[in-house]
């Protein structure tokens, strides 16, 4: 959420006026208001995120304001699944879809989201440039920074290259489900580029002779910094703040090379039953408010400019402007093509 936010592992359909399955907050008065201006049926994943879709976006603005909200949760493969066996469907069950920014581009060039009407949504101005793209718009972004224990490594890393070096032997961690975006750093660690992979591929081999170890998961990966098993790695500054907040000893450096972002947003499929739901849900996670909760609750940051994220909290989640400038985003025509490819590299040439 490659790591996703939080997903869930089933298919969920949270039902409006029959007991939103752990969301008891929604009043029947909410529910029978909601009637006036309809249904929006969005596609996420569950666990926090779903909880937190709900507090700060849906509840306070949408269902407040006459809209009646629906959560279909599921893992984001099966969300797209679903939309791939929806598509020549005149009308597909949902108005609006939770994806990565890799997986957003992927329902683009699939044919199956619109290119969006900007005009329809009054947040518009306020969004960065970076998270605004034909297709879709980023809802909320972390970085891809150096992270280190500073028990065993007293001088702090400053790169990507510090990172993927074979000096550090099995004291250097990798996480599988990263595989793309580790792919990604460890190429402009060696000098290559978002499309030119091949150098990164190279000194990866190189580690993993070295002895660096291969998590399957981000919680593995956080346990073998908690043991000390392993001193350094790479991971999103977000979800190292959940580390810090556990007590793992971890401190976060924004690489010189520029932090690859993790974008996490929303598209609309062209066969949604309700676009004019869709756009109003977009509008509404661009909100200002929404923006800084999620800062809050999760961690990650806002992708409008007139969101206000307290200095001490900014600190440990965000980024300079400078950093924000310097933000490296995927080439997700690239990824998308290659992929399979990558994949197959991945678990052939460095996990066997």
């Amino acid at each position: 959420m490659t790591n996703r936010i939080i997903g869930a592992p089933r298919r969920t359909i949270l039902k409006a006026g029959a007991g939103l399955a752990g969301l008891a907050s929604l009043a029947a008065p909410a529910i029978v208001r909601a009637q006036a201006k309809g249904r929006i049926v969005v596609g996420t994943w569950g666990g926090d995120y779903a909880r937190l879709l709900h507090k700060n976006i849906e509840q306070p603005i949408l269902i407040k304001a006459g809209w009646e909200v629906i959560q279909d949760q599921a893992g984001d493969s099966e969300r797209r699944s679903k939309m791939y066996a929806e598509r020549r469907l005149p009308r597909g069950t949902t108005d609006i879809q939770g994806l990565s920014g890799p997986n957003m581009y992927q329902m683009h060039d699939a044919g199956i989201v619109e290119t969006l009407d900007f005009a329809k949504i009054s947040n518009t101005p306020h969004i960065l440039p970076m998270f605004k793209y034909p297709y879709g718009i980023g809802h909320i972004y972390s970085g891809k920074v150096v992270v280190y224990n500073p028990k065993m490594m007293p001088e702090a890393p400053k790169s990507y290259a510090d990172v993927f070096s074979p000096r550090h032997g099995n004291k250097l961690g990798l996480i599988d489900i990263q595989y793309q975006y580790t792919l990604v750093a460890a190429a402009l660690a060696a000098g290559g580029r978002v499309n030119n992979l091949e150098p990164g591929q190279k000194l990866l081999i190189e580690c993993v002779k070295a002895g660096a170890r291969i998590y399957p998961s981000n919680e593995a990966f956080a346990q073998g910094l908690k043991t000390e098993e392993i001193s350094i790695g790479v991971m999103w500054k977000a979800r190292v703040v959940q580390w810090q907040n556990a007590d793992i000893s971890v401190q976060a450096v924004t690489p010189s090379e520029g932090a690859l972002a993790y974008v996490s947003g929303f598209a609309i499929p062209k066969n949604a039953p309700n676009k004019a739901g869709g756009y109003a849900y977009m509008d509404a996670m661009l909100d200002k408010a929404p923006q800084e909760a999620f800062a809050v609750d999760m961690g990650y940051n806002p992708t409008v400019t007139n969101a206000v994220v307290p200095p001490e909290l900014n600190k440990r989640i965000g980024f300079t402007p400078q950093e924000i400038e310097a933000l490296v985003d995927l080439d997700y025509a690239y990824m998308n093509e290659n992929d399979a490819r990558l994949k197959e590299w991945w678990d052939k040439s460095l996990r066997s």
